[in-house]
């Protein structure tokens, strides 16, 4: 029985891992309780292979804390030989009836945004992603000092195939 067991869990293991065959580069950050305005997420990239095309996402994870329908973020890409790359984006959170948007079965949705499309990697060296947001209230020039509500931060690298 133990050995069934020990079977059947470890092809669970190898099917879930054999999933995502598009995956190059996908880190994550833990957001602490709340995500100041100042603070910026940064990820370093070693290229993948620089003849082909790659998609680029944002990942999120939000807990029912977050009181907002949308989400600005700043995503700046700096490239190995000094060039950068900015970019203020904006991503739905809800639907129309104030649900949210994105996977998982609990309180925490997990959200894949587009970034860029069809991104070649040509200079070699390492490159680095940062990303802030950029939130404010109706009405206000201040940005929301604090955002409550996000709890991870990621970036991943797919495949375009």
């Amino acid at each position: 029985m133990q050995n069934r067991l020990f079977y059947c869990f470890l092809f669970l293991s190898l099917f879930l891992v054999s999933c995502d065959s598009k995956g190059v580069f996908d880190d994550y950050e833990t957001v602490p309780e709340v995500w100041n305005k100042d603070k910026t997420i940064s990820f370093n990239v070693s290229p993948p292979d620089s003849t082909k095309a790659y998609n680029l996402f944002v990942n999120l994870r939000n807990t029912d804390a977050y009181k907002y329908s949308n989400l600005f973020l700043i995503v700046e890409m700096n490239f190995p030989h000094g060039k950068s790359v900015v970019d203020t984006l904006e991503y739905k959170m809800t639907k129309p009836n104030g649900e949210f948007l994105g996977t998982g079965l609990s309180s925490v949705k997990e959200n894949k945004f587009w970034y860029k499309e069809g991104v070649i990697f040509s200079e070699t060296g390492d490159y680095t992603v940062n990303i802030k947001h950029a939130m404010r209230e109706n009405g206000e020039v201040n940005g929301v000092a604090n955002l409550e509500g996000i709890t991870d931060i990621g970036f991943r690298i797919e495949k375009t195939e």
